[in-house]
């Protein structure tokens, strides 16, 4: 094996600067839609616990 089969090969596996690894569209969507639905819910439950506790009632 010459010097140029070695550097051929060890290229092949080399990725660009910047070229991070990506799943698909889809699975991204979805990740960032439950981060948002959890966010979401969260928000509500607090919502109703401070209004049942009466933190927004008058007096």
């Amino acid at each position: 094996m010459s010097e140029a089969d070695d550097e051929e090969r060890a290229g092949a596996d080399v990725r660009p600067p910047g070229a991070a690894r990506r799943g698909p569209a889809w699975v991204i969507l979805a990740v960032v839609a439950a981060a948002l639905l959890v966010c979401c819910c969260s928000a509500v439950v607090g919502l109703a616990v401070s209004w049942s506790a009466g933190l927004f009632h008058d007096g």
